[in-house]
């Protein structure tokens, strides 16, 4: 199984909505690719870097690790891709 960038893309931002990570609620970066097959976990993780800089998602140092969370502010535009069918 072979999931195109934005077929990435859409499952991450569709898992951090359906989890309402907004803002202050944030996940461990690490976690991310739990729930989809192990194969793909390293592409999970650098797709999860382009959505980093290109500031859909924001990072947020921890003593603990790499966390993540949506970014606000695009909202409407996080929604529209990871809420289509």
């Amino acid at each position: 199984m072979k999931l195109s960038n934005y077929e990435l893309r859409k499952w991450i931002l569709k898992k951090m909505v359906r989890h309402n990570w907004w803002g202050g609620k944030h996940m461990a970066f690490d976690n991310m690719p739990k729930g989809a097959p192990k194969h793909i976990w390293k592409e999970i993780r650098n797709e999860l870097e382009l959505l980093i800089k290109e500031n859909y998602v924001l990072k947020k140092p921890t003593g603990y690790g790499l966390h993540v969370s949506l970014n606000v502010k695009m909202k409407a535009e996080i929604e529209k891709i990871a809420l289509e069918e």
